[in-house]
């Protein structure tokens, strides 16, 4: 427990003074996450007039017993109604936490793009989850996480091939090429029109 480990400091004069202020203004029973690549790896939160800094799995945090569903882990920043949805979208048979609040014996760990060294890390915090990368855009939920695919194709890329083998990269090479080909083709036609009755009756008068 918190109480019977050895506080280890971190001199304030380290920090910036902004983040010096958001801990100062943490309101009684709120949290301050610390980031990194969009992935929380602390949370400093306000307990009996002083602060502690926790870590995913801390002994802070019961690990509880989920015996009958699947528990999904999110090192996401997520709201409680994002996580509600998704929970809720998944169905009866899983529960979906934050990392912070996910026993080590999670089965799932859901992390957005980041790199190696990070989704290393987080591997042992939660040695028996199958690690799921994904990429988020629910703009109605808050949720935006973009992986270095959806950042070349908004740079001007027009197609993403997931790894393949040489000649399933032929086959889809030369259908999106078809693909192409048959837009372009389709844009660049005669635009198609459709004559009334009137205009047919004034062309034959003529």
């Amino acid at each position: 427990m918190w109480g019977e480990q050895t506080p280890r400091w971190i001199d304030s004069t380290r920090f910036p003074e902004a983040v010096i202020a958001a801990i100062e203004a943490l309101p009684p029973g709120e949290d301050l996450f610390v980031v990194k690549d969009g992935v929380p790896i602390a949370k400093i939160s306000e307990a009996s007039g002083t602060f502690r800094v926790e870590t995913p799995n801390s002994d802070e945090n019961p690990s509880g017993t989920y015996d009958d569903v699947t528990v999904v882990a999110t090192a996401m920043t997520l709201s409680s109604s994002a996580r509600s949805t998704l929970s809720a979208q998944l169905g009866s048979n899983y529960i979906v936490l934050d990392m912070y609040s996910a026993p080590a014996s999670a089965e799932v760990l859901l992390i957005p793009p980041l790199s190696p060294q990070l989704i290393g890390s987080l591997r042992q915090m939660f040695p028996k989850a199958r690690v799921v990368i994904a990429e988020v855009e629910d703009r109605e939920l808050g949720v935006v996480y973009e992986g270095p695919v959806r950042r070349l194709l908004n740079a001007g890329a027009d197609v993403y091939f997931p790894p393949n083998t040489i000649p399933g990269l032929a086959k889809q090479l030369d259908r999106t090429i078809v693909q192409f080909n048959q837009i372009a083709a389709a844009e660049t036609s005669a635009p198609l029109v459709i004559e009334s009755a009137q205009d047919r009756e004034s062309t034959e008068s003529e």
